[in-house]
């Protein structure tokens, strides 16, 4: 069931009896107290059912490292038939899997949804109120605020029902979370109003004891402030050079000449037109990664070459060299290796296959050896 957290409840109810029997009942709610508890009473003793959270939103595209909430209300579900193949499933695409109790997941989320949503929705509010323009303030700010406006704009641009029944639909301590909110606002307020430092240093200093390892989140988030920088970095030098830039929603892959690069957009010759692409909805492929990407959409091409080289030549280095040195190369291999009567005494012949996506590259490979002072043959 994946339909609107107010509606939850009634489809459990619509749906209950007629499940065909061996059935697996799930749902992706972000609440689970409700849900599991008219699973449990209204499904027939031979339908199982696992509640479930996925922590993440529709713009995520690899499962790898996300985070699965699985709530189980007993030791006896998860030995049932379908709760291990959930927990394999998952467990394949190196999911987080986390298992708690219906009670302590909706306790967890009153902070991580119900508080995160208010208070970001609040900060987005009051900068519309104060009519201050935020492309302007970005030309101003720090890289740390511009993530903080990212992460802002990415849960205020949800779909604003879905964010108003998590707030609403929360009941372990949905209000209690606002309330204890705007009162620390308030207070935080007023000891600025009264110019009481000692207060403010103390309210600061107390709340950042509580806000767990402080030198992780900050390399956590100074990684972030890097990753967006050292991108930036890398198209700028790249630029007048061929590269490879994947769309990280779409997937689809630009390959062209850089010609510009701004702080959001770049400009891409792709031999056929100019392609402006947004940075921040494009990752740069490296060359593995581009390697793997040709291989799946492009036809490709094999050729042995043999040479002969001193006797006491080998082979594997010069295949390894031969890889170093001519790019766009498949894969290489030693295929042979003759010391017949056809090779003069003191000498011996390699042959190596080559797979490739032009042929022109296989004339860079006999290029490479002839310049080792190999004799193809």
């Amino acid at each position: 069931m994946s339909v609107p957290i107010s509606t939850t409840s009634k489809v459990i109810k619509e749906i209950a009896k007629s499940v065909t029997p061996g059935s697996l009942v799930v749902d992706v709610t972000s609440v689970k107290v409700e849900p599991s508890n008219l699973m449990k009473n209204l499904l027939n003793n031979d339908v199982e059912f696992i509640p479930t959270h996925p922590v993440f939103g529709p713009r995520t595209t690899n499962l790898e490292g996300q985070v699965v909430v699985l709530t189980p209300i007993s030791q006896k579900q998860k030995e049932e038939k379908w709760y291990p193949k959930v927990l394999k499933f998952l467990k394949d695409r190196k999911v987080r899997i986390i298992e708690a109790s219906p009670e302590e997941h909706d306790n967890m989320m009153a902070v991580v949804q119900v508080l995160t949503h208010f208070s970001y929705i609040s900060t987005a509010s009051a900068i519309k109120k104060l009519g201050i323009n935020i492309k302007d303030t970005r030309k101003f700010a720090s890289p740390i605020y511009n993530l903080m406006v990212d992460m802002i704009s990415r849960i205020v641009s949800q779909n604003p029902f879905l964010t108003y029944s998590i707030q609403l639909e929360n009941q372990n301590g949905g209000e209690k979370v606002r309330q204890t909110f705007a009162d620390s606002v308030l207070e935080l307020k007023k000891v600025l109003t009264n110019h009481d430092k000692d207060n403010f240093v103390k309210i600061a200093i107390e709340a950042t004891k509580n806000l767990d390892d402080i030198q992780s989140a900050l390399g956590r988030s100074d990684k972030a402030i890097d990753s967006q920088n050292h991108e930036l970095t890398i198209l700028k030098n790249s630029i007048g050079k061929e590269i490879a830039l994947q769309h990280i929603y779409s997937e689809e892959v630009h390959i062209g000449v850089l010609n510009q690069v701004n702080p959001d957009f770049i400009i891409l010759d792709t031999g056929k037109n100019q392609k402006k692409l947004k940075i921040a909805n494009i990752k740069i492929l490296d060359k593995y990664d581009f390697l793997d990407w040709k291989i799946k959409t492009q036809t490709t091409k094999t050729n042995s070459i043999s040479c002969i080289f001193p006797k006491n030549s080998n082979a594997e280095v010069i295949k390894n060299t031969i890889k170093n040195c001519v790019d766009d190369i498949i894969s290489i291999k030693v295929t042979d290796i003759y010391t017949g009567h056809q090779i003069s005494e003191g000498n011996i012949s390699f042959t190596f296959e080559i797979v490739a996506f032009d042929k022109s590259t296989f004339k860079s490979v006999k290029n490479v050896l002839e310049g080792f002072g190999g004799i193809i043959r």
